[in-house]
């Protein structure tokens, strides 16, 4: 979306005054298309996320623009910039929905029962495994939600209201300050191998030993060096690795290591099967990667909605369960 054009000619009108002509329901909705349509960047985008046609969120618009008297979008064939007029409105629509959303909450209390759509982005081993339980709980829970689980392990999502998301729960450590990060646990990792990848030869004794092994990378976290640290005196070892097979995917990784293709760093609760089985053996057990932080995400903002605050909830109960018996010794 384009801020309004400086050389726009106008008449330059008070800022409308939202808060006294908008509390009827009808206002509250096209006033919540409008924030919509700017934050997605487009009609089509903003139906999309809404789950309506572009020609309905089109007439809303043209609705709320007759009702104000104002134009507040100017539109061409190839994009959509806000009207001086727009921008002013836009920024009085979000304060107006903020405090009309805190309104209903408190009018409600807080035991009101959560509904409509949550949106998550979940990594896809993770989402696809040990999240799904508190995620069926959170829907048990409340019969009134749906949740659209979106699986990827794309990191750099850094316009989460654009994208219609409500949280994400990301492995690694957040980077992006606009973004609240809760702590939910840790993964432990641990260098994996399949028996034969030592050709019978004895395991690795030191951490510096695994760099001649072949490797395999988990391109997310590690790619031509890998670091460990001792359990017991604390020191640090970096490895350098030369991989023969890199993948962003922790299933592929370990389906690589369960066919002997090299050693590799991976997250403990993926692996403990295949350790207890003896189809990969724990090299260096007392070397390991630094344990990878749990947190789930949201965008900052001065209301959060009842479906986000109740999920939140669920997922810090659920997180120490999710991940208990990962750790391997």
């Amino acid at each position: 979306m384009s801020k309004p054009d400086s050389d726009q000619k106008h008449v330059v009108a008070a800022a409308p005054d939202l808060s006294s002509s908008a509390v009827s329901g009808d206002r509250i909705e096209l006033m919540q298309t409008f924030v919509r349509i700017v934050e997605a960047g487009s009609l089509s985008a903003a139906a999309a996320q809404m789950g309506m046609t572009q020609p309905t969120i089109s007439r809303r618009l043209q609705a709320l623009e007759r009702s104000l008297g104002l134009r507040l979008l100017q539109r061409t064939t190839h994009a959509m910039r806000l009207t001086v007029d727009g921008e002013r409105c836009y920024e009085r629509a979000r304060e107006l929905l903020g405090s009309w959303a805190a309104f209903e909450s408190d009018l409600r209390g807080a035991g009101d029962e959560p509904e409509g759509i949550l949106r998550v982005v979940a990594p896809h081993a993770f989402g696809q495994e040990r999240l799904v339980r508190p995620l069926a709980d959170y829907l048990k829970r409340y019969p009134r939600m749906s949740v659209e689980w979106l699986l990827h392990n794309d990191r750099s999502i850094q316009d989460y209201i654009a994208a219609g998301i409500d949280c994400a729960i990301q492995v690694g450590e957040v980077t992006d300050p606009g973004l609240v990060a809760i702590r939910l646990s840790e993964v432990p990792r641990i260098v994996v191998a399949a028996p034969e990848v030592l050709n019978g030869a004895p395991p690795p004794g030191t951490a510096r030993e695994l760099a001649a092994l072949p490797w395999l990378a988990l391109r997310t976290f590690y790619r031509n060096e890998v670091s460990l640290k001792h359990l017991v005196t604390g020191a640090v070892e970096r490895v350098p690795i030369m991989p023969r097979f890199s993948t962003d995917s922790l299933y592929a990784l370990r389906s690589a290591a369960l066919l002997g293709l090299g050693a590799c760093i991976g997250s403990a609760w993926v692996l403990a099967d295949d350790l207890a089985s003896g189809q990969l053996i724990h090299l260096t057990p007392e070397w390991q990667a630094a344990a990878l932080p749990v947190s789930l995400v949201y965008p900052y903002a001065r209301f959060y909605p009842a479906r986000l605050r109740c999920f939140i909830d669920i997922m810090r109960q659920a997180m120490p369960g999710v991940l208990a018996g990962a750790a391997v010794v």
